[in-house]
């Protein structure tokens, strides 16, 4: 056992950096390319049903499982059911699809949906399984985890690159359902690797209360103005978050209709140009901690906020061809910036302005108003503004769909400015 607090480079941090590699394949075998999917099933305008779920399911079960890990099924087993269902949920969701003609929204949406309730959990769960097993090998998890970690986005680009080059039957899988299938059998392969992980031990039932385990006592912090102006922002900027998620896709793949863009590499490989974002990310994430000390909260925001509008605005103005395409690079490259300097400094400011009583609540409290309560409500407005511009109109106009998410984006960030002052503190 280590005693400098730092885990050496040995078995133990291996199968943490496979555990958190699984974890994120299974999210990326779907996430960015089920819109293309649904769209060419004749399910575009449901598509904000599909992703608004995430942010949904986010609000309350992981608040419940975790309270089970914390007090009754020891933590690794609890990862391992919860991806059995997951897994069993989307393979069958999959082979739904494969053997019917014509997909119905009620079917494949149900089955989705309950996998989705029991995978968003296992996010934090592989967050608590880890810090669990650093600290039992006497690693420090504040040092160790980050670096470990960045191996998950690895897992999401790895799936990524997978569903968009290998094709089955001559079908590229970011078209079909087998991106569904690849996500369940990766979740059942993850559900048999968690039962083989250390045991983390049982906090016991005189743990959290349930209040506490929902982030409800973390709500007073909305009595400080500071406070109760960045949680009402949270929403507000919470709502962009899943969109280019959702859409991006189906958006690259509309252009196929044009001869003139149908052969290009941003058409046929569209997941492939969408993974630099989260290559973006990755990189962006070790500029956070140097910007929050040079330029302060607010200023971090500010850039987060900007370059939402301009990787919304990017979209509406690009085209799959040179040098159009560029500006599609440019605004995958901008959303490091947009998605961690938000998430990462938003979650250093909470963890900087609030009692160490309640850090994890109010931290569930933070989550809760981005991704929780913003994501969906972005979701189902950004689907409203899809179904006007887009899925039910007699000519497709998507430039202008994403012009009104950067114009939305561009008032967020004015009224910003103008209305948060952070804390001295």
């Amino acid at each position: 056992m280590k005693q400098n607090g730092t885990l050496p480079v040995n078995g133990l941090k291996i199968r943490l950096i496979v555990l958190v590699f699984l974890e994120y394949a299974v999210w990326g075998a779907y996430l960015i390319s089920i819109g293309r999917y649904l769209a060419q099933s004749g399910l575009g305008s449901q598509i904000k049903w599909f992703f608004a779920t995430n942010g949904i399911v986010s609000l309350f079960m992981p608040a419940l499982v975790g309270m089970v890990a914390d007090r009754y099924i020891q933590a690794q087993k609890t990862l391992a059911v919860c991806h059995l269902l997951a897994g069993a949920f989307m393979l069958s969701a999959g082979l739904y699809c494969r053997g019917t003609v014509q997909v119905e929204f009620g079917p494949l949406y149900s089955l989705y949906a309950m996998s989705i309730v029991f995978f968003m959990p296992t996010v934090a769960l592989t967050n608590s399984v880890s810090y669990s097993i650093i600290g039992q090998a006497g690693g420090d998890p504040v040092k160790d985890y980050p670096p470990i970690r960045l191996f998950g986005t690895v897992g999401f680009i790895f799936s990524m690159l997978a569903v968009n080059f290998v094709s089955i039957g001559g079908v590229s899988m970011q078209d079909s359902y087998t991106q569904l299938i690849l996500s369940g059998i990766l979740s059942l392969v993850l559900c048999l690797y968690a039962f083989t992980l250390p045991k983390c031990p049982i906090v016991g039932k005189a743990g959290k209360s349930l209040s506490e385990a929902f982030g409800l006592n973390a709500f007073g912090l909305f009595r400080v103005k500071h406070m109760a102006v960045f949680f009402l922002f949270c929403i507000l900027m919470g709502t962009a978050l899943q969109i280019t998620n959702g859409y991006a896709n189906t958006f690259l793949s509309s252009f196929a209709g044009n001869p003139a863009y149908a052969d290009t590499f941003a058409v046929k490989n569209s997941n492939a140009l969408l993974s630099l974002s989260q290559i973006s990310e990755t990189l962006c994430f070790l500029l956070v901690p140097f910007c929050m000390k040079r330029f302060g909260i607010k200023k971090v925001l500010l850039m987060s906020m900007t370059a939402w509008v301009l990787r919304f605005g990017l979209f509406g103005m690009g085209t799959p061809d040179m040098p159009g395409v560029l500006l599609f690079v440019l605004s995958c490259i901008l959303y490091g910036i947009a998605f961690d300097f938000y998430n990462i400094a938003g979650s250093i400011y909470v963890e900087q302005n609030v009692d160490k009583s309640i850090r994890a609540s109010a931290q569930g409290l933070f989550m809760m108003m981005s991704n929780g309560v913003g994501a969906t409500v972005g979701l189902m407005c950004a689907g409203s503004v899809m179904d006007h511009y887009v899925f039910k109109a007699a000519a497709p106009d998507w430039s202008s769909a994403w012009f009104i998410f950067a114009g939305y984006m561009l008032v967020v960030t004015i009224l910003f400015g103008i209305v948060f002052r952070e804390s001295k503190k």
